[in-house]
């Protein structure tokens, strides 16, 4: 019941919010999602023994993510300036050893694997309307639904047993099936003029990224030897564990949207 009722919580304000609100709603919801998972990959992070200063890089990361989800032509500003003075951090603790570029590693990451993801959701509102941000979300929570039915049901090889033990082949193959098919579906509506063809390749790269995406996360989680990136949402784990698919799929579909849909 906890779980259901947290699931119906996120979905009344992330829908909510993307489809009464004005644009801006999407990308302060966005920049409020990605310092959460920022904090929660920080933790991470320590636990593999990266330390990440929590202060510059959560700053860096809501700074790519405004500038990527406002498609402000400042991207690369906030990206070199990020790697600017994560450097010079790095030469001002004075503190020779392999840990110097793991941690700058481990910071930069931060900023690509979480700010830019999240803004391009609030730059696909901007730019193309809140059906498409809509169109992706459905896909992923349809593949991810589809993955663990079919799993259950049909479910006898396991996809990545190191990384996620529960996942099978059977389920990532009725994932990318109904996901893809629920994206090509839907964007006959939202992208009347696109190709049927191009937009079944688009919808089934966008779910196979979103399962690496959520292996990727496992992957990190495994290797710091916890279950979830946090507690936060109670009975989903944490913001990182909720948002994980959308992290790699999101790129690509504002891709397509930005330069492919045409």
């Amino acid at each position: 019941m906890t779980r259901l009722l947290s699931a119906i919580v996120l979905l009344i304000v992330v829908v909510g919010t993307i489809w009464f609100l004005p644009p801006l709603a999407t990308l302060a919801l966005a920049v409020v999602g990605a310092v959460l998972a920022f904090v929660e990959y920080a933790r991470l992070a320590a636990a593999l023994g990266a330390q990440v200063p929590r202060v510059f890089a959560g700053a860096a990361v809501a700074s790519v993510c405004v500038a990527v989800g406002s498609a402000a032509a400042a991207l690369d500003v906030v990206l070199l300036t990020a790697l600017i003075v994560l450097g010079a951090m790095a030469v001002a603790a004075a503190q020779p050893g392999p840990q110097v570029l793991r941690d700058a590693a481990a910071a930069l990451w931060a900023v690509v694997y979480i700010g830019m993801p999240l803004g391009t959701l609030a730059a696909i509102r901007l730019l193309d309307g809140r059906e498409a941000v809509l169109l992706l979300m459905a896909a992923i929570v349809v593949s991810d639904s589809a993955q663990y039915y079919c799993g259950r049901a049909f479910g006898r090889r396991p996809l990545a047993p190191t990384v996620s033990p529960k996942k099978t082949v059977e389920g990532a193959i009725g994932g990318c099936l109904f996901g893809a098919a629920a994206m090509t579906v839907g964007a006959a509506y939202v992208f009347p003029t696109v190709p049927a063809g191009l937009m079944v390749i688009v919808s089934t790269a966008v779910v196979l990224l979103g399962i690496v995406g959520d292996l990727f996360e496992s992957l990190l989680k495994r290797s710091a030897g916890v279950k979830d990136s946090s507690g936060l949402i109670p009975g989903h784990g944490g913001v990182l564990d909720r948002i994980d698919s959308w992290l790699f799929a999101g790129p690509l579909f504002y891709i397509f949207t930005r330069y492919l849909q045409g």
